[in-house]
């Protein structure tokens, strides 16, 4: 597939890097010369040095016989207008964009990219991903990254496993022993820094980041299996009154269950437009690492904080500070990965990537097709897949005991039917059933050959 990707900055150089790595022909464009070089140096991609919604940049990046376009630049409007170009001059059957502006992303304007007016296939909100990504993170307050499958029927939680966790130092295999009726898997284990699909004889230690798939209702089990509290989150303090925050706080106003929330914010115009939109939710304008404040926003009595500035060291700070205050649950909002190392040693449970979050929701629309659903883990490390098994995939018909996986990849979930059943050695896979693998970056390719999509699958 011939893609031309128009912006190369993080999650357009993630987004290559994902695509480049499968095979597709990939051109980056962006009209900065070093990014781009950066690109064509690490990645195999063209590269094009140019302003994206230039139709003479277009055609020299092969607009004329591209499969699809995705605009990520800063700017909407250049996103918006790379996407009319390239549909009225140059007729690219797919184009996605990603757009930050809430103005152009309210429901009732939707018409507005209809293929007669702003021919855009798919739309991405990076406020609106990472706000779902914060709801996620504080619906399972313990879990450092989570994702749902299957319709929200399976999720996936990653847990770091801690002193007195009841199955450290027990083989995985023993697990299915002892639990029998868990319906959850294992499929990634971080050690060390390094994250690789566990075998059925890999044990858990302390210290160790777990990612396990897990039926919706066999959460709660799992999570106290793996040695961890659950709690519901009735009293929340958002710090960051911007686009994300608001999108959450007006969240949690519209749920049934009441959460109270606090929203402070350090800039007066944005604190008092989210009081205006807010019915619910006190805000208070201040600086969010301020102690007084925070002792204002009752943050002893918080269960969670939510750090949602556009910083991410202010975001780092406010949690350390509303842990020592004794908030018990701090997840902040971390654009540069550097820094997530920095996040145990500083007691911070658990972080939210924007930028992880975008690009796997753009993989998700672009892998549409057959799959239905992917999860970009750590930095590009790893993917969880969901997709639909095709009649000819080699895989419709056999037991998963006998299907040849590569060692990187796992089965955490198959539906059949509506139901989810366990994926045990012996569960044959069957047309139109939908499954759920972990796998690792390098594995990717031999999976979609496995699934059968590659040639359909665009």
């Amino acid at each position: 597939m011939k893609v031309i990707i128009c912006g190369a900055g993080q999650v357009g150089w993630q987004i290559a890097r994902h695509l480049s790595g499968e095979r597709n022909d990939v051109t980056v464009v962006d009209n900065n010369a070093d990014l781009v070089r950066r690109a064509t140096d690490t990645l195999d991609v063209q590269g094009i040095a140019g302003f994206a919604s230039y139709p003479d940049i277009l055609d020299r990046a092969g607009a004329r016989d591209a499969d699809m376009i995705i605009a990520a630049t800063h700017s909407d409007e250049v996103n918006m207008v790379t996407c009319q170009v390239a549909h009225s001059i140059f007729a690219i059957p797919r184009k996605v964009a990603r757009l930050r502006s809430q103005s152009y992303l309210t429901a009732i304007y939707s018409d507005l990219y209809r293929r007669d007016h702003m021919p855009i296939d798919v739309v991405i909100s990076p406020e609106r991903e990472v706000a779902d990504a914060a709801l996620q993170r504080l619906a399972a307050p313990a879990a450092f990254d989570t994702e749902t499958f299957l319709d929200g029927k399976v999720q996936l939680l990653g847990l770091t496993i801690e002193e007195g966790c009841p199955v450290v130092n027990t083989p995985l295999r023993q697990l299915t022993d002892l639990f029998s009726t868990l319906r959850s898997i294992v499929v990634g284990i971080r050690r060390d820094g390094t994250l690789w699909a566990p075998d059925p004889g890999d044990q858990l230690f302390v210290g160790d980041d777990c990612y396990i798939v897990a039926h919706a209702d066999d959460i709660r089990r799992t999570m106290e299996i793996f040695g961890k509290s659950v709690k519901k989150q009735e009293r929340v303090v958002l710090i960051g009154g911007g686009n994300v925050g608001l999108t959450v706080a007006k969240e949690l106003e519209a749920r049934a269950e009441r959460v109270r929330a606090k929203v402070i914010e350090r800039n007066r115009a944005v604190a008092e437009r989210a009081a205006d939109t807010l019915e619910k939710t006190i805000v208070l304008h201040g600086d969010g690492l301020d102690a007084a404040l925070l002792s204002e926003a009752n943050i002893d009595r918080a269960d969670a904080v939510l750090c949602v500035t556009d910083d991410d060291k202010t975001n780092m700070l406010a949690a350390v500070r509303a842990k020592a205050a004794g908030c018990p649950m701090a997840i902040a909002l971390i654009n540069d990965p550097t820094l997530v190392p920095l996040m145990g040693p500083l007691g911070i449970d658990a972080y939210i990537n924007p930028r992880a979050t975008t690009v796997s929701s753009i993989l998700r629309h672009i892998r549409h097709g057959r799959v239905r659903g992917v999860y970009s883990i750590g930095d590009a490390e790893a993917e969880v897949i969901e997709a639909e098994v095709l009649s000819t995939s080699p895989i419709a018909g056999q037991q998963i005991r006998d299907i040849d996986f590569p060692e990187g990849v796992l089965v955490g979930a198959v539906m059949k039917q509506d139901k989810v059943v366990k994926p045990l050695g012996g569960l044959r896979i069957d047309e139109g059933d939908l499954i759920v693998l972990f796998a690792m970056t390098k594995d990717v390719p031999e999976v979609e050959r496995l699934l059968q999509v590659s040639i359909d699958f665009f």
